[in-house]
């Protein structure tokens, strides 16, 4: 359409038709991106389930140790042997050694001579743990060591010259000598035995299979003014192949 205004000609240009729409446009979806496949989908699955076995697998071989553990730790309590003094109603034992030499035991007691050959030591103990104890070394010690905090170094020890057994809620005994008169410590014992005076023996054990290795500390008190009889009293017991309780 035209029109003059003013002498000035001017075009209007009238659209009466109405914008299209713009066209809607489908998301994109990842399966028209990336190509997939049966063979890939089955590939995931099995990742999946494999981490999944992994996971279940992890948590039981972690709760079958850990009951392998109580179960091994239930078969050592039930052969843990552990030693103290017999009781003072305990019967009296018998002791005797390779050269013929005899002691006796009261109950609760343990006994000591001094001949000019050796010097003969005894204890009568109680096994008051549940398996077998084995004995196989020992210390002496002049004197009463109850408050030593420290375990004793087992190198230092003597070796017995037979296992001595005692079974579970059952009586047995230690015994001991000194044969060399050279030997550095002879002088001092036999001057300790005939003096009357208090002493200490460490006494190293364990259970039927060698394990379990424990040292029990035994202090001997002369028990009246004369005789051969000294009164048993235990002090310590340390474990050797376990942690100590008392660090706990």
């Amino acid at each position: 359409m035209r029109s003059a205004v003013g002498g000035v000609h001017s075009t209007s240009v009238t659209n009466d038709m109405a914008t299209p729409p713009m066209p809607v446009r489908r998301p994109i979806a990842l399966w028209d991106e990336v190509p997939m496949s049966w063979a890939t989908v089955a590939e995931l699955g099995t990742a999946l389930g494999t981490l999944v076995l992994a996971f279940a697998t992890f948590a039981s071989v972690r709760s079958g140790n850990r009951a392998a553990r109580l179960s091994e730790r239930s078969l050592l309590e039930n052969i843990r042997p552990l030693l103290l003094p017999s009781r003072l109603q305990d019967p009296e034992q018998k002791v005797g050694f390779q050269d013929d030499h005899w002691m006796h035991l009261q109950g609760g007691h343990g006994a000591a001579d001094v001949t000019d050959e050796a010097v003969y030591l005894s204890i009568g103990v109680r096994n008051v743990g549940p398996g077998l104890a084995v004995l196989n070394a020992w210390k002496f010690y002049p004197g009463r060591h109850g408050n030593d905090a420290d375990m004793p170094d087992i190198d230092d020890f003597r070796h017995l010259t037979r296992d001595l057994y005692v079974p579970s809620n059952d009586i047995g005994f230690w015994q001991g000598a000194f044969r060399d008169s050279e030997d550095p410590d002879f002088a001092a014992v036999a001057e300790t035995i005939d003096e009357r005076e208090a002493f200490t023996v460490d006494i190293l054990y364990g259970d039927a299979e060698g394990g379990q290795r424990t040292v029990t500390r035994f202090a001997m008190i002369p028990a009246g003014k004369k005789g051969d009889n000294w009164l048993a009293a235990v002090s310590r017991h340390w474990n050797l192949d376990r942690a100590d309780p008392r660090m706990r």
